[in-house]
């Protein structure tokens, strides 16, 4: 892992307290920046998801996609938790913690946001930080791409409508033009720009020449994270300073999501007796989310001082001490499983 990678925790929670503290001393300059947008569509903030979003694409080698039907148990795992399981038991946690267990620890006016919030977490599968948890599990890595590979083409045509289902079903009003752009801008675009760049550079270089690009490129994308951060601590301020255990209650059902959620998939991948080369990621995918994607989405629908922005930052920040947990938890475990 970089440097970035291996602290990230920390620097987004720095950047909580830069943007806290910014956020406090200039309110104007905020202001403003909130007012750049159309189509409900953040400009400052899509540059930085888009600075986020097109190396992981990059990486994504689409020619794995037919070697797809070689060994289908993983993919099976995979598609059933990300696509069947994991939205809905992410907003059947919302609705039971902020609608119900939390109901009296926080504002209730918000409590339909951080639903969707964690909706958006948990339909949105991770493409990028699950190469890095594969490789510290001594993970299949072509394998790994197959299935990342195939996620992102679900991504396309599934996110929306999951996302518009789980929100009307939690009575939530449903901007679907909104939600269509946002999928649009930071899921098929960027799968598109990220193979055609691909593709030149395979044919400049090989593997070499994309390994070279994406590593010169990421400093540039985690630097879009954590600004993105800073955004949103900045007009989430008054909210949190007037709240100050708000983030420890919207981490409790992202936290419970990560641990039940891995423990399902790699469960059923020791009944199905995979290798642990390919039980280890299959479950490490299920379990991490595309929060940069979800941070998108839920500005896109319901701004950047919204809860479901709030949420979904949250989510950044537990996502990698929860993943490193279990990725510790799966390198004890190795030798239950076939070599």
């Amino acid at each position: 892992m970089s440097l970035f990678e291996r602290y990230l925790t920390l620097w987004v929670a720095l950047c909580i307290v830069a943007g806290l503290a910014l956020g406090a001393l200039l309110p104007g300059v905020f202001t403003a920046l909130a007012n750049l947008e159309y189509a409900s569509v953040n400009l400052i903030v899509a540059v930085l998801i888009w600075a986020m979003v097109y190396p992981m694409m990059v990486a994504v080698d689409l020619s794995s996609l037919k070697s797809v039907g070689q060994r289908p148990k993983g993919l099976i795992i995979t598609v059933v938790i990300n696509w069947l399981i994991k939205p809905f038991t992410m907003a059947a946690l919302g609705v039971l913690f902020f609608q119900y267990l939390f109901a009296g620890l926080i504002d209730g006016d918000k409590a339909s946001e951080y639903i969707a919030g964690l909706i958006l977490l948990g339909a949105a599968p991770c493409t990028a930080m699950v190469f890095v948890w594969s490789q510290m599990t001594k993970g299949d890595a072509n394998y790994t791409l197959v299935q990342v590979s195939l996620n992102d083409l679900i991504m396309v045509v599934a996110f929306a409508p999951i996302v518009a289902f789980l929100l009307g079903v939690t009575d939530i009003a449903v901007p679907w033009e909104t939600l269509i752009l946002s999928t649009v801008l930071y899921v098929f675009i960027p799968l598109v720009a990220g193979a055609v760049t691909r593709s030149a550079l395979i044919r400049q270089g090989g593997e070499a020449a994309v390994a070279a690009f994406t590593a010169r490129i990421k400093p540039g994308s985690m630097m879009g994270l954590l600004l993105t951060v800073v955004l949103l601590f900045g007009f989430q301020g008054p909210v949190i300073l007037a709240q100050p255990g708000l983030i420890a209650l919207l981490a409790v059902p992202i936290i419970i999501q990560s641990y039940g959620i891995f423990a399902l998939g790699y469960g059923w991948a020791y009944l199905w007796r995979l290798p642990h080369k390919i039980a280890a990621p299959c479950a490490l995918i299920g379990t991490s989310n595309f929060f940069e994607l979800a941070v998108a989405v839920a500005i896109g629908l319901f701004g950047l001082n919204s809860g479901a922005a709030l949420v979904t930052v949250v989510g950044v920040l537990v996502e990698v001490p929860v993943m490193l947990s279990l990725v510790a938890f799966a390198n004890r475990t190795r030798g239950s499983f076939p070599q």
